[in-house]
């Protein structure tokens, strides 16, 4: 189950937003246990990509199998 705080992996892209599938954001939110996930998305620097809201099949929890990975924004 996701809990507020937690880190998740975004599974398609949302191009609006400049983010990508694989992106990871922490969730700052739950809407009505577990419909809708309010997600920030960051720089390793801190500054604010995206807030946006996010359904289950959006989603997945971050693996023991999961590594990090860096990719440059086209724009902040």
């Amino acid at each position: 189950m996701i809990e507020e705080h937690d880190c998740i992996v975004l599974l398609q892209d949302r191009p609006d937003e400049g983010l990508k599938a694989g992106d990871v954001g922490t969730v700052v939110h739950i809407h009505k246990d577990g419909a809708a996930y309010e997600v920030e998305f960051m720089t390793f620097t801190g500054e604010t990509v995206a807030v946006i809201t996010l359904l289950p099949d959006d989603v997945r929890s971050i693996s023991s199998e999961d590594i990090a990975q860096a990719r440059r924004l086209s724009a902040v």
